[in-house]
Order: C-alpha cells, then sequence, then structure tokens
C-alpha cells in the first residue's frame, strides 16, 4: 500500500515554514512587490534566526521540497531573497567535490549566512544552453572568465555579500561544441566580475535579477566543477555538458517545488471565498452532473496534486543518491504549466476580486510564469522528457 501521509517530521517541518510564511511573508508581500530593489532585511534576519534554530530550507530531500513550497506560499519573491546557497549552491551539489562542497558551503552548514546564484542565460542564448559563448581560458593555475550572462536570479546578493558564490557557465574550448562546456564557482568580490542591470520584472519583483559582465576575472583553477578535460564520449554524448548538465537534476525540482507555493495560495485563496459564500464543491460526482465552477476547482486541484507527487518524486530520488534527470524534467514542466493554468483561472474565477490589487491573488498570477520559463522552458523539459521515455538523442528529436 502506497501512503501520501506526511511523516511527523515532515508535518513539523511543514508547520514551522507555513508559520513564517503566514507571519513574516504574506504582510509584506504587496510592499516589496511595490518596490521592487528595496531590500526585505527584516524577512532576511528573521529567517535567519529560525536558520540558527533548525535547518530550514536546507537539503535537497522531500522535506526541503515542503518547505520550499509553504515559503513560496508565503511569497515566492521573498523567498529567493533568503541567506541560502541557492540554485548555485545546488549546482555545487550536484557536481562539486567533497572538497569543494565544504570550501564553498561548509560555512553556511556551520551557521553563516550564504547566498548563491546561477548565471547560465546570455543575450544570444537561452534556452539551448550548448550555444554558451562565455569563454573560460586556463592561465597558469587560474582560469579567465570573459563575457556577459543575464537573467542572474539572486545574483546582487550572492555578489555582493560576503562568502556568496555565482556559479557560472562557460566554454573552455569553442570548437568543442557542447564538450566544451563547464561549470565555475565565482566567489563575491572577485575582481572582474561586475553587476551591470538589475530587471525590473513581471513577477517575483522582491527578488533581484541582474546582468553581469566578466572582464578578465580571475578565478582558482580549483574553481571549476567536475573534471577540466575536453573528452568526447560518442557522437551524442560529452562528458563535459553531461556532467554541467546534471545540474538541472538537482535544481528543476526546487522550481517545481516553488510553483506548487504559488499555484496551492491561489487554489486555498479561491476556496476560502467560495466556501464564505456558501458555494460546495460536490467531490464524487460524474462530471456531467457538475457545475462549471465545480469543474474548474477539481480540475485545478488535479493539476496541483498531480505536478507535487511528481515533485516529491524527483527530490526523493535526488535524496537516495538515484539517477533523477526524467523525473526532474516531468516534475519542473509539469508543476510550471500547472502553476499558470492554475492561477489563470483563479483570476478569472474570481474576476474583479482576481484583477484587483487589494488581494495577492492578481500578483500569485504574475509569480506563476517564471516558473514555466527559468531552469529549462515548458518546451524543453518536455523535449528531456520525450528523449529520455524515447531513447531519441538531441539530434533525433528537436
Amino acid at each position: 500500500m502506497i501512503d501520501f501521509e506526511p511523516t511527523p517530521e515532515q508535518k513539523e517541518a511543514i508547520k514551522a515554514a507555513h508559520q513564517l510564511a503566514e507571519e513574516l511573508f504574506r504582510p509584506i508581500s504587496h510592499y516589496y512587490d511595490e518596490h521592487e530593489h528595496e531590500s526585505p532585511q527584516e524577512v532576511i534576519d528573521k529567517v535567519w534566526e529560525k536558520r540558527q534554530e533548525g535547518s530550514l530550507f536546507l537539503g535537497l530531500d522531500t522535506i526541503a521540497a515542503l518547505r520550499v513550497e509553504e515559503a513560496c506560499w508565503g511569497d515566492a519573491g521573498l523567498y529567493l531573497c533568503l541567506p541560502t546557497p541557492g540554485l548555485g549552491g545546488a549546482a555545487i551539489f550536484a557536481t562539486g567535490t567533497q572538497e569543494q562542497l565544504q570550501r564553498f558551503l561548509g560555512n553556511y552548514n556551520e551557521g553563516e549566512p550564504k547566498w548563491g546564484a546561477m548565471a547560465m542565460t546570455e543575450a544570444a542564448c537561452g534556452s539551448d544552453t550548448s550555444a554558451i559563448s562565455a569563454t573560460a581560458v586556463r592561465d597558469g593555475d587560474e582560469w579567465v572568465l570573459n563575457g556577459e550572462k543575464i537573467f542572474v536570479t539572486a545574483g546582487k546578493r550572492a555578489m555582493e555579500n560576503p562568502d556568496g558564490v555565482v556559479v557560472v557557465w562557460a566554454t573552455v574550448d569553442k570548437s568543442a561544441g557542447r564538450a566544451g562546456m563547464k561549470s565555475f564557482v565565482v566567489q563575491a568580490g572577485t575582481p572582474g566580475a561586475n553587476v551591470e542591470k538589475m530587471e525590473k520584472k513581471l513577477g517575483i519583483r522582491a527578488s533581484d535579477t541582474i546582468t553581469i559582465v566578466f572582464d578578465n576575472c580571475r578565478i582558482p583553477y580549483e574553481n571549476i566543477l567536475g573534471s577540466p578535460e575536453v573528452r568526447k564520449i560518442d557522437k551524442t554524448k560529452t562528458a563535459g555538458f553531461k556532467k554541467a548538465m546534471a545540474t538541472f537534476d538537482a535544481t528543476r525540482p526546487i522550481v517545481a517545488a516553488q510553483a506548487l507555493g504559488v499555484g496551492r495560495a491561489s487554489l486555498d485563496f479561491v476556496k476560502e471565498v467560495l466556501e464564505k459564500e456558501g458555494i460546495e464543491i460536490r467531490y464524487g460526482l460524474p462530471r456531467y452532473k457538475l457545475s462549471a465552477l465545480e469543474r474548474d476547482v477539481i480540475d485545478m486541484e488535479a493539476n496541483y496534486k498531480a505536478a507535487k507527487l511528481l515533485t516529491l518524486r524527483a527530490f526523493w530520488l535526488m535524496d537516495q543518491s538515484l539517477p533523477n534527470s526524467l523525473e526532474a524534467s516531468m516534475a519542473k514542466a509539469k508543476a510550471g504549466l500547472a502553476v499558470t493554468k492554475i492561477t489563470q483561472k483563479a483570476v478569472e474565477i474570481m474576476g474583479p476580486l482576481g484583477y484587483s490589487r487589494k488581494y495577492l491573488l492578481e500578483k500569485w498570477l504574475r509569480d506563476a510564469k517564471i516558473n514555466d520559463i527559468f531552469e529549462g522552458t515548458g518546451q524543453i523539459n518536455m523535449l528531456v522528457v520525450a528523449r529520455r521515455i524515447l531513447d531519441y538523442s538531441r539530434e533525433q528529436l528537436k
């Protein structure tokens, strides 16, 4: 028998994260949405205080997934401001050595705040990560990075806070194509790594999103994640590219969990309003006997629950050190699609209530879409899923 009832430990984690989201995030959610680029220091301080008491928003297991969902139920943008290693940390967890884990993330585990980011997207390179043009050239016992990265989530805090890290994707050999692509850790304060621009965004506005320019930025040779060797395995796979892409197996489930939080917030709001109006959802009846409203709400719930099960599966596999590439892309694709549909339908159902700035529902609609975009768009993840299931190469299915 399969049992989806949370364990006592999971229930405590959910309760603590939900309380923090409800009492700390929700009351100031509108303020930081309207005051983009203003740092929510009171949130950072309070969460770090809670972090000292217990391990909030840390790890890559199912409890971490549940905590992330609860935090984003409160506010997804504020969650991305928290002093955690973030997506950069997930990349180091996924591909770094034990020595690198200790060097870059050890102080966080020992009780020091840490911000992390991942710099991948370029002006001429979005979903096709193999087309990255930023370069890393070895010079003795250093790497010299040059290039520009855009849409770096949480990059400003990672670049400006002590012990912050940014994982940068660059090529060590353009002629080698995908085989030449590697990822590197750039630590905060490194000369030649400069914040050039802060984006004004549709959603997750509390979180900073920046452009970083690397101009002869020198980092230690040991800051490369994985092997520096440019080695082809066969015609369809390359060692460097495959290692770098393993990063997504860790980061995509995190984004899926973020989407779950936003989607559930919208769903909870709709059900709360309907309950106050005395409108009951009659579960268990055939669809043809249900009203259009009832069908919509049940479909929203089904999408949310399907996405959650896929997300928990991807986290569980990761926690067991089992391959989860297929499951990570499934979770990300489903969650990104589900949260977009749920929030849009919630606004439609609520009408003026959904469109009014008085309530957070319109904000959740704006916050939702990014989950279908970053860490691989929905279309890209659908392609990954199809290739894995059909055993097709990139060249066979584009």
